[in-house]
């Protein structure tokens, strides 16, 4: 297969012939890592949509994830306004960090809160929290004791929370329930991590039954 041919714009390092990529996580808008790639390593990811970068320690082309098993499926790459940067959009597998830690930007210099995020965002965040630490298992993580507990323990948490969601419920207790929903929607993203379910997988069953005038109604059994 032909490399595709890199748009004239794009401003390689004329002394490294390296330009810096930044690599964000596409389901969640995180910043993963800052990188480096040469014209190979740019054609090659633009062929494979695998990660592709150039070491400069080394002094060799690297696909991430090529020997930890920690890989980037390219979603999109765009330049910046000055074609001298890059932007790989990625769904990350396990963590991109060396350390094992989701993202290497870990080490808070300056510490703020964020506006309130919306529901998905911050599933998609929680998700991908709970992916991370499934391919580390930290000590002391709440976790890695789920998982060291088996399914059933899992699907026991959910059976409960769900209890708990439906009591509350009937009570008309807002925030017990908002909390209990929370307490449900967490362990059921844990069961879909074990088994390997993306919140973009239920998105895109979502996605499929929605109607002209809103959310079609789930098939009835039978």
């Amino acid at each position: 297969m032909t490399a595709p041919a890199l748009p004239e714009h794009l401003k390689f390092d004329p002394t490294t012939g390296l330009i810096p990529v930044v690599t964000q996580d596409a389901r969640t808008g995180a910043v993963l890592m800052q990188a480096w790639a040469d014209r190979a390593a740019v054609q090659r990811t633009l062929q494979t949509r695998e990660a592709t970068y150039w070491s400069r320690s080394r002094g060799e082309q690297w696909v991430k994830g090529a020997t930890s098993g920690h890989t980037q499926q390219v979603v999109d790459v765009q330049a910046d306004c000055d074609g001298d940067s890059l932007l790989y959009r990625v769904v990350q597998t396990g963590p991109a960090c060396h350390t094992g830690a989701y993202s290497c930007y870990h080490q808070p210099l300056l510490s703020g809160e964020a506006p309130a995020a919306g529901l998905d965002g911050t599933l998609e965040r929680v998700y991908a929290t709970i992916t991370e630490r499934l391919a580390t298992l930290p000590e002391n993580s709440y976790v890695a004791r789920l998982h060291a507990g088996g399914l059933d323990r899992i699907l026991k948490k959910i059976s409960e929370e769900a209890g708990e969601v439906l009591l509350a419920a009937k009570n008309s207790d807002g925030p017990e329930l908002a909390t209990e929903v929370a307490d449900l929607l967490f362990h059921t993203l844990f069961a879909m991590a074990e088994i390997g379910v993306s919140p973009a997988d239920v998105a895109a069953v979502l996605q499929e039954r929605e109607g002209r005038t809103g959310l079609k109604e789930p098939k009835a059994a039978g």
